[in-house]
């Protein structure tokens, strides 16, 4: 990881252009993603590590948001026809337990089951998926989307997948593997109009479980798995959310509740008039 501090708005903006033409004229199939966190001594934590949960298997987090499906389709009058656990569920690891991590996506029986592992994660229950954005101002609004009050530094993480011209990676099952999914999936409007993609850290000792990202940053291939962390002042946090405004990127926008609809009109009315 390369982490990079920078003295303003403008230079993020610089090294993003620079990011992107250099991934053009190379003709990488990956696409840039980008991430926003609103301090910039927290690391690349999935929620579901925030809360405790390190290194579960991949069946112990299906029984976790099996148990609450219930309760979340009661109120929320969703249906999420997902793998049975743990009949249909050790069924599907024991049959795609070679295409692991790519099943995720490519496996037909565990689409419902990713939709709802996708709407869990937008609504904040505890999840192994780490979300980022196609787009470098989404990000940067949930950077500085709370840098008024809390007054620190910002991060805004930069990721390419693979310098590959066809998208290669390699890797072994027995190391922490990143794969990343999206934007194709049948979920919440969340998904689309954060541009949302996700990538999940995945390694199989005795079973597959989930890891920790930053284990498989730490490999030193050059050629996939990069990631650049620009650290950003929070004293530059109204003008960039006024840029921001300007491109209707506001918590309105991107989430569109009225929770969303009170906190942009804080925005408007008491710090960027």
């Amino acid at each position: 990881m390369q982490e990079i501090n920078l003295n303003s708005w403008e230079e993020f903006e610089e090294r993003v252009q620079e990011l992107t033409n250099e991934n053009v004229k190379k003709r990488h199939l990956s696409k840039l993603l980008y991430r926003g966190q609103g301090d910039s001594t927290w690391g690349l934590n999935t929620t579901l590590e925030r809360h405790g949960k390190m290194k579960l298997t991949l069946e112990e987090y299906h029984r976790l948001i099996s148990v609450v499906k219930p309760q979340i389709e009661s109120f929320t009058r969703n249906n999420w026809n997902i793998l049975s656990y743990p009949d249909d569920f050790n069924i599907w690891i024991e049959e795609n337990n070679s295409y692991i991590p790519h099943a995720f996506s490519s496996s037909p029986e565990f689409q419902d089951t990713l939709r709802y592992m996708v709407y869990l994660r937008h609504y904040g229950f505890p999840s192994p998926l780490l979300d980022w954005t196609l787009s470098p101002y989404i990000a940067a609004y949930f950077a500085f989307r709370n840098a008024i009050f809390r007054k620190k530094d910002v991060s805004i993480y930069a990721f390419l997948e693979s310098r590959s011209e066809i998208g290669l990676k390699s890797g072994s099952s027995k190391e922490p593997y990143i794969f990343r999914f999206g934007p194709y999936i049948k979920t919440d409007r969340r998904h689309f109009v954060q541009q949302s993609q996700y990538t999940i850290c995945l390694m199989h000792d005795t079973s597959w479980r989930y890891e920790p990202h930053d284990s498989a940053f730490a490999n030193r291939d050059t050629n996939q798995n990069l990631l650049w962390k620009f650290n950003i002042s929070y004293t530059e946090a109204l003008k960039v959310l006024r840029l921001l405004e300007y491109y209707n990127i506001n918590a309105l926008s991107l989430f569109g509740s009225q929770e969303s609809l009170m906190e942009t009109m804080t925005l408007w009315e008491i710090h960027l008039k």
